[in-house]
Formats: structure tokens, sequence, C-alpha cells
């Protein structure tokens, strides 16, 4: 019997969080009740990308979408919508958010299942043309028409360094050995990044139908997903799809009948931000500490335990079956001439609408902030955005206008790197930004080479020292030449690109490091070291307040003479500026 309507909900960590798990609960429930379970189908989705306005609830057909909906909100959708065919007006996304445009101004093609399947059924998957490219690929194509569609598509890696995936899988398909491997690199570590995580949460088939393809393609028999045990929801929906697709005959030994047999299995990384470059990675599989190499040899001619290896992330994985399903000339009509396709990011920080999201290559970085998320929150004015993790650097307003593609951040002084995009407003400090990546690069570092170990360090006690109100004017100098240093001299690319977040706020902010370092002022108060607090006497009523919740004693007075902090006593916690209802003390 086919439903007549159909109920997704978000089942994604985020909306998890918010009680998605009741909102399905209360649906079963409530069209139990109404005995409406054999004409409405509740389908567990995964992200929708609304992250910051879940959970989320889509209703169908009319591809009615819901934010912000509660468990409270469940019995009012049921009765009008489902049993009155009424929409609830004041749950709908399009009359919520009308300054956003983030849902019309995607295309979709990594995150084409996402919000629409349940990720733990391979059926749905196979509904909506699921290994119908493994199926061409085993009975309608060559290893080298693959490699032909892949290249001809212009489809470019997703992890960061953008090489060309076909040409990286023709390296190792043209190499004579007995035994190949294919891995997704899985582990996805910038902070505020959730890109891969989200893909494999929802559509884990897509990524081992890929990796089947690049198998048969490249001559392999088995494929590696290396991903972090920190996603455990990830991790259980891999391994379930996994099961199905053995069940299916898709995955394991003579795929469709064929002579062609392909595992997979799953190896859980501890979290190392290095086990994201491919030779720590692949060290980390083989039971090494996760370090880097030298290279060459490059992994796709001597990779996992001396073999060739094809290697790519998640994101670039998901791309492949669309393209062999639709063809390359119709990939390569989206986006730029050198950058094909789309793009999926984590669109975090200070804008109204953060989430996931993906567009096609050469979007502006306008139309992310301000037409897709909404512009900055508070009606705060724009400072920057800061793209590529610890490895890409700030772009500022001025150049807001600049394409998304591999050559046209890189020539702002930044990177796409795997997808995280953080928007910062007039509140953020440069120096404190620059230090937060530089404290991140710092612990994450392997140690393995000097520059890098030692280098970081040295800056981020640079930066420690000017946000403290002790730099010198030489300390710009300083910045400069280590960071040049490392980035000439460390051993892998995480190292070389280490020092891009100290370099790019003082391409684009040198004023901010001059105010720390010549006028001993942080003008955004975020360096505690900086800030000075005083009372605005003309503001003040003479509660006491202040004086009442100040930890050490450094308010002195009385109600009928007035306050003033000692500067001597304060320890810049800010509880008398946090308290104070009338605005009478000055952050500055």
């Amino acid at each position: 019997m086919g439903y007549k309507k159909y109920i997704l909900i978000c089942n994604g960590e985020s909306c998890n969080s918010k009680e998605s798990e009741n909102i399905s609960n209360n649906f079963f429930n409530e069209l139990e009740s109404r005995a409406l379970l054999n004409d409405v189908q509740i389908v567990k989705t995964s992200c929708f990308g609304f992250c910051e306005q879940g959970p989320v609830v889509k209703v169908l057909p009319g591809d009615t979408l819901y934010t912000g909906v509660s468990p409270d909100d469940v019995s009012e959708i049921v009765e009008k919508h489902i049993v009155k065919n009424t929409p609830v007006d004041k749950l709908i996304y399009s009359s919520k958010n009308t300054q956003s445009d983030s849902y019309h101004k995607q295309f979709r093609i990594v995150l084409r299942n996402c919000g629409i399947i349940d990720p733990e059924n391979i059926d749905e998957y196979i509904a909506r043309d699921g290994y119908l490219a493994l199926e061409k690929v085993l009975f309608d194509m060559t290893p080298d028409d693959v490699i032909k569609e892949l290249k001809d598509s212009g489809l470019r890696g997703r992890g960061g360094a953008g090489f060309p995936t076909g040409l990286k899988w023709s390296f190792t398909k043209d190499i004579d050995s007995d035994v190949k491997y294919v891995v997704c690199n899985a582990d996805e570590g910038d902070p505020g990044a959730y890109m891969d995580r989200s893909t494999l949460e929802g559509d884990p088939h897509s990524i081992l139908e890929a990796m089947v393809i690049a198998g048969r393609t490249v001559g392999a028999r088995e494929g590696i997903i290396y991903i972090r045990a920190e996603y455990p929801l990830a991790i259980e929906r891999l391994n379930k799809a996994i099961d199905q697709a053995k069940s299916y005959g898709l995955l394991g030994n003579n795929i469709l009948g064929t002579d062609f047999s392909f595992d997979i299995e799953l190896r859980l990384g501890a979290g190392a931000f290095v086990c994201g470059e491919e030779t720590a990675l692949l060290a980390s599989i083989e039971g090494d500490r996760g370090m880097p190499k030298p290279r060459p040899p490059y992994p796709a001619a001597k990779g996992l335990w001396g073999k060739p290896t094809v290697i790519n992330n998640v994101e670039t994985y998901a791309n492949i079956p669309v393209i062999i399903s639709k063809g390359a000339s119709w990939f390569n009509k989206i986006g730029t001439d050198k950058s094909k396709g789309t793009k999926v990011f984590a669109l975090t920080g200070k804008v109204k609408h953060s989430g996931l999201i993906e567009v096609p290559m050469g979007t502006t970085l306008h139309d992310v902030v301000f037409n897709i998320g909404g512009g900055i929150k508070d009606n705060k004015k724009f400072k920057a955005v800061q793209t590529g993790g610890p490895s890409g650097g700030v772009i500022p307003q001025k150049y807001l206008d600049t394409p998304i593609d591999y050559d046209n951040l890189m020539a702002v002084g930044s990177m796409m790197g795997s997808g995280g995009m953080i928007v910062m407003d007039e509140d953020d400090c440069m120096i404190d930004v620059a230090k937060f990546y530089l404290q991140f690069s710092v612990d994450e570092s392997c140690g393995k080479c000097a520059p890098c170990r030692i280098g970081g360090y040295q800056l981020f006690l640079l930066l420690e020292k000017i946000s403290a109100g002790k730099g010198e004017k030489i300390d710009i100098d300083k910045l400069k030449k280590v960071s040049l240093a490392m980035k000439k001299a460390s051993l892998c690319g995480l190292g070389q690109a280490a020092s891009n977040p100290v370099i790019s706020t003082l391409n684009y902010f040198l004023d901010e490091y001059e105010d720390h370092i010549l006028n001993k002022k942080c003008l955004a108060a975020k360096c505690t070291s900086l800030i000075v607090y005083s009372i605005i006497q003309d503001n003040c009523v003479k509660c006491g307040l202040c004086q009442r919740v100040c930890p050490v004693n450094a308010i002195y007075g009385d109600r009928e003479s007035g306050f003033i902090i000692k500067q001597d006593k304060c320890i810049k916690c800010g509880q008398c500026f946090e308290k104070c209802k009338f605005k009478a003390i000055n952050k500055g």
C-alpha cells in the first residue's frame, strides 16, 4: 500500500540534541491515535543543513519545511497539515526567514540525499538512483573510461589541496601491483567543521558506492574508511550500510555476479588533526604513530603497506556516483573554469543562520554570508570570514565579492580547505583569532619537524605577548620571519600552512597589531590584559550592585559619594560589566 504523505524528521546530531527523538515519538503516537499510520510514513532522515534552526521537519508532498519544531508542535502539525491539508504558517521556513535565502540558493550534489532519505535504509538510496553508477562501471565502462570521465569532469580533491581526482586515480591504476588499496579520509578535524561527518551520517551508501567504483577502476580489492572515533553516529550508519550492501551483493565477493570482489572496513582514529594529512593517516592505519613522511614517493605509487593507494576525502567520493551517472559534461558546466562542481561548507560564527550548505564553485563570499547566511547576528558590522580552518586565512570586507574557488581564495591569502567557514564581526579581535588557531596548531603538531614544532610555539608566544600588552614593534617583524620560515621549511602541508592565520591578519589588520603594541589597546575588548573597566559617573545610579558582585573588592565607595574601580586590584573578570543594568560600566 502506498503512503499518501511523508513526514521527514531530521535525525542529525544537532537536531538530536534538541529533542528530535521526542518529536519522532510524538508523531508516531499522534498518527497511531488517529489510525493514520497506514497513510502517513515517518522517515528519520539526516541533517537538512539548517543547524541553527532545528529541529527540522519536512512534509511531502508539497515540500513544506518546518523549522524550530518542538514536541509540543506535533499535534498541531498533524491536525492542520496532515488531516486538513492546511500548513502551520508560523513554523514554515520561508515565512520565518525572509532575509535569508539559504534554502533556494544552494545546489546539492554531495548533499543530494541528506535530509531526504533514511540513511539506514539501502532501498531508499537505491530508489534515488543509488548504485546505478556502480552497475554502469561494472558492465558498460572500462577503467580507462572511468578515468577519462573523471578527468573530463574537472573534479578536484575536496580535502584542501585540490589535486585533480582523475589524475590521482590514473597514477594508481597504471602501476603494476598485486595489491592496491582505496582509502577514504574521514578524519575531519578543523574547528567548526562537520561537512564530512554530516555526509556520512546522511548518505553513507554514496561513499561505499564511490569506493567500490574506485577499486574497480584502479585494480584494488580492499577499501578502508579512516574515521575518527568521535563520530559515533557516522560509524554506526557506515557499519549498517556495509552490512546492507553485502547482503544485496553490492559489496564483498563477486559483486553483482561479476568476477570483481571488493570489501570495505572501518579504522577508527583517535582524533589527531595531523592524521588528516594523507601520509600520517596511512601511518596510523598501519599501527604507527600518525606522523607525515617526506614525499615522493606519493601514496598513489607507494602508500598503505608500501602498495599503490588511492586516498580521497568523503566529499570527493560523494561526487563520483553522480559524475558517472550524469556524465562529465553535466558536471563541468557547474562552477568555474578551474574549479568545477560544488563545495560544501559548514557556515558558522557570527552569522544569523549557521548550518551546512552546498553552493556552486564561483558563488561569492557575499552571497554565502549575507544571502544564504542571512547576514551578521544582532546587526553587527561584518569584519572578516575565515576559510580553510587552521590552515587558512581571514578575508576582510573588501574581498567579499571574491568568487569561492581554489585559485581566488589562494589569491587573497586563504584557501578552500575542507570547508570550514567562520564569520567574524566587529567584536572579534584579529590577534585573538590568530592566537586561537595557533594554539590549535601547536597542540596538534606531531612534533616531527622543527619548523612546525618550534616555529608554531614561538608564533604563539609572540601573539600572547602582544595580547598581554607587552608587545614591541619588532615583534611584527619576528612574526613575519617565523611565519615565512615555517611556510618554507615545514615537512608537511599542515605545518607549511599553520602560519597562514598570522600572515593574513598581519596583511589585512596590521592596524590592530599596532593598536595592541603601541597604544596598548584592544578595540574589540577581547584581550583581557588590555581591558580597562571604569564607571561612567553620569550613568551610575549608585545602587552598589557592582561593588557587591566584585570578587576581589576592587570597587570602592558608597551609595552616597559614588563608586570607582581601583585598577591595580581589578582582575578583569567582567562581573561588574555583566551585572550592571544601567550601562554604567565602560569596557575599553
